[in-house]
């Protein structure tokens, strides 16, 4: 029987799918076909290449400055950030070839911008697809591939079980990263919990106003003004545009998936528990990957039961 890995939508919290993906290795579990959906895409895209192991040495050596200088400001573009910088960077990663020829069939999930169409993207430049996929509205500018405009697939397929159908799974096995999100953003000071930071503001808040810096920085350079505008100012009052977004986003992904999977169930459906991590702490990897271990670890008795039934 031929299995088949839905990597689901997230962001940050995406590298747990690292970790699921080498527990189920532990376990004799490797997936024949993979879909990817936004970071799933990316995620996935590395495994299919066969560097998912480099990807998972770089991720543990991640920090706050390198997710910050790896994001290059978009000024008309669409979306908060250009994202050639990082995606440049990732492409080291992804063995940049073509989809067609990976060691692992590989497909990613992107919205046509234009008509709201699901578009499954098998061929072509790895990294191509994965930039189409991840293009997150309002945070990523969209991506252009033959004269057609795309972004986040998470929009209309957050985890692709479909996809892994329409490549041939007959079991497929997905992840996702968004079941415990809604009304879980934690803020408290408690130890340990990823909340508030010394200053008062959400990690994400902080990436916001610092992003906000870099954006007026450049703004100062071109008017060559000491001063901007008092409109442009920045002021934490109530949600930031982060945080906002994201929740935004986690409301409309997580209906979509539950209708979705409705109608068509995984055989096996994996949910790390990762409320704690917030749209933009890439740097959080160690706790992500380890998440994804512990959803596999927890779901070892359906594991069992699944690999009996495929025997």
């Amino acid at each position: 029987m031929k299995i088949g890995l839905a990597l689901g939508s997230g962001s940050a919290r995406g590298w747990a799918h690292v970790g699921v993906i080498e527990a189920l290795a532990d376990r004799g579990i490797r997936p024949d076909v993979v879909a990817g959906t936004s970071i799933g895409a990316l995620v996935g895209g590395a495994y299919a290449s066969g560097n998912l192991q480099r990807l998972h040495d770089w991720l543990l050596t991640l920090t706050r400055v390198d997710v910050i200088s790896l994001m290059d400001v978009s000024w008309f573009g669409g979306g908060l950030i250009q994202g050639e910088k990082l995606f440049d960077f990732f492409r080291q990663y992804m063995s940049d070839g073509q989809i067609e020829s990976l060691p692992v069939p590989f497909g990613a999930v992107a919205t046509e911008l234009q008509s709201g169409r699901e578009v499954w993207l098998r061929e072509g430049l790895l990294s191509d697809a994965v930039r189409a996929s991840i293009a997150l509205p309002g945070l990523f500018t969209p991506a252009r591939l033959d004269d057609t405009w795309y972004i986040d697939g998470g929009l209309v397929n957050p985890v692709p079980v479909s996809l892994c159908r329409a490549m041939g799974a007959d079991v497929v096995i997905a992840v996702n990263l968004n079941g415990d999100i809604l009304g879980k953003h934690l803020r408290e000071d408690a130890p340990g919990n990823g909340g508030r930071r010394g200053n008062g503001l959400l990690p994400d808040a902080l990436l916001e106003n610092e992003l906000w810096q870099k954006y007026t920085g450049r703004l100062r350079e071109l008017l060559g003004s000491e001063r901007l505008p008092d409109w442009l100012d920045f002021r934490r009052e109530g949600p930031g545009m982060f945080e906002v977004m994201a929740t935004a986003i986690n409301i409309m992904q997580d209906r979509i998936t539950r209708s979705r999977m409705a109608g068509d169930p995984p055989e096996l459906l994996i949910a790390p528990r990762l409320a704690h991590i917030q749209l933009m702490e890439f740097e959080r990897a160690s706790e992500a990957i380890e998440e994804g271990r512990r959803a596999v670890a927890r779901m070892d008795d359906a594991i069992s039961l699944l690999k009996e039934r495929m025997a």
